[in-house]
């Protein structure tokens, strides 16, 4: 797990307040990202709102990738595949199919393996809110998402679908996928780097956000899935509590 031993970085700002970094943790570079595992690095690549890549000490890790094929070409050819859940800014099956490679694995919430082609079901585990499995030798925990406030209860409903934690030696990075501010996600403990989705009316605000963020204190947090939000908004009101938690800005809509 990163140290939350903190180094003073000069001249470096998120809206408007002092960025810490915690010691000999991170590194930033042209192409990503980077946090220290005790087998290596995990650089972190922001494609676009929901869909990330992750190059790790065990192979290259998708998350949700959706759209053309060709924002992924600067990428290796994913080891595995994560989704989340079955909305169109999450999974998509031509998108999958083109970037599969032969040794590609997926895991997903039962309800797209259920949807999968045959094909790709034939790669891909299921795994249910609460369960565990371990893939390319990592351990990945499947968290509940879903929504609590009342006039949003049909876009995420509870027991459907997936965020995950995944267990590097070293470093445990959550990725929250829609959700609101569920306790699960308040009662985690030791997150090095989290992805908490803000947006209205499909997830939450930025203030339920920023109040969750602080409850469990990740190291690191990167906004993502806020289109029409204010990623802004949440860092500062994340910088207004003692959580001590740097928020990182990817270009998520660029």
């Amino acid at each position: 797990m990163i140290t939350r031993r903190r180094l003073l970085l000069t001249g470096t700002a998120v809206t408007g307040a002092t960025v810490f970094l915690p010691y000999a943790a991170m590194a930033q570079t042209g192409a990503g990202d980077q946090f220290d595992a005790a087998e290596g690095p995990v650089t972190v690549h922001p494609v676009s709102h929901a869909s990330f890549v992750m190059e790790t000490p065990v192979g290259t890790i998708y998350n949700d990738p959706v759209g053309d094929a060709s924002a992924y070409a600067d990428f290796p050819e994913p080891d595995l595949i994560l989704i989340t859940h079955e909305h169109g800014d999450h999974y998509n099956a031509d998108t999958l199919a083109a970037l599969v490679g032969p040794n590609t694995q997926l895991l997903t919430n039962p309800a797209v393996f259920e949807m999968l082609p045959d094909g790709l079901k034939a790669r891909a585990t299921s795994i249910a809110n609460g369960e565990e499995t371990t893939v390319l030798g990592l351990r990945i925990e499947a968290i509940p998402a879903y929504n609590i406030t009342e006039e949003r209860l049909q876009y995420h409903p509870e027991g459907r679908d997936n965020g995950y934690i995944l267990n590097f030696d070293g470093l445990r990075v959550y990725i929250a996928g829609d959700t609101e501010d569920i306790p699960e996600m308040r009662a985690l403990s030791d997150i090095d780097v989290a992805f908490v989705p803000f947006n209205l009316p499909y997830t939450m605000t930025e203030e339920q956000a920023a109040s969750a963020v602080a409850e469990f204190a990740p190291s690191y947090v990167y906004p993502y899935h806020y289109r029409d939000s204010d990623p802004e908004k949440f860092a500062r009101l994340l910088a207004d509590t003692d959580a001590g938690t740097e928020v990182k800005m990817g270009p998520w809509y660029e």
